[in-house]
């Protein structure tokens, strides 16, 4: 389904899209990133809403794949123009979604993964009633302190950084409809597959993506 921009406004004040909208938040080196790559790997039918961002690209990271990396003045040019569902600063970079493309992805019934904080995520769910959101937790905050120095992307001083900031953050889990705790990857990937799944299978979900098929079983 192909609508106007006026339809998927209308669309939107209704928040009965017929694309799901799943948002995965987790601290730094939980493995969020692994885990959504993973997913969208084995799900064609998922598409990942790459975010704005001030911060460089890290490792092997391509513009407009990843993220689309923008300069501080230009990233704060689109808050005032209203073009981010949701924005947060975090470990001093900002993140961003675009508002016209996850509305239009939607409208067009297709499901949408967001790969954000927590503080995004609330963002999200106060705008998008039937929004589906996932937590992701380490085992342990040793176990997180070890992935990041295994990472080998940030220094001694930034992963403290991060470590102080994902105390912060964890107690934000207890907002969240599901919790993922990463023990192994591929057992969580499981645990998120099943996720989108039981979210596909919703009444309401269905009839949002058949509605036709509602309409001829006369289903109200």
């Amino acid at each position: 389904m192909n609508i106007s921009a006026d339809k998927a406004a209308e669309h939107a004040c209704k928040d009965d899209f017929p694309g799901n909208l799943f948002v995965v938040a987790a601290p730094s080196g939980a493995g969020k990133s692994s885990l959504v790559r993973s997913l969208l790997a084995r799900d064609a039918a998922i598409r990942l809403s790459v975010s704005y961002t001030t911060r460089a690209p890290r490792g092997q990271e391509i513009d407009g794949r990843d993220y689309c990396f923008i300069s501080r003045a230009d990233f704060e040019q689109r808050i005032a123009a209203g073009e981010f569902i949701e924005w947060a600063e975090v470990h001093g970079n900002l993140y961003g979604t675009s508002r016209a493309w996850l509305e239009q992805r939607m409208a067009d019934g297709v499901d949408v993964m967001l790969e954000i904080d927590w503080q995004g995520a609330e963002q999200v769910k106060a705008r998008f009633a039937n929004a589906v959101s996932v937590f992701i937790l380490p085992p342990s905050y040793a176990e997180l302190e070890a992935r990041l120095v295994h990472r080998g992307e940030d220094s001694a001083e930034v992963i403290a950084r991060r470590l102080l900031q994902a105390r912060v953050e964890t107690p934000h889990a207890a907002s969240f409809d599901f919790i993922i705790v990463n023990h192994e990857i591929n057992h969580a990937l499981r645990d998120l597959e099943a996720v989108v799944a039981a979210q596909r299978l919703r009444y309401a979900a269905q009839r949002r993506a058949h509605p036709e098929v509602f309409t001829a079983l006369g289903i109200v």
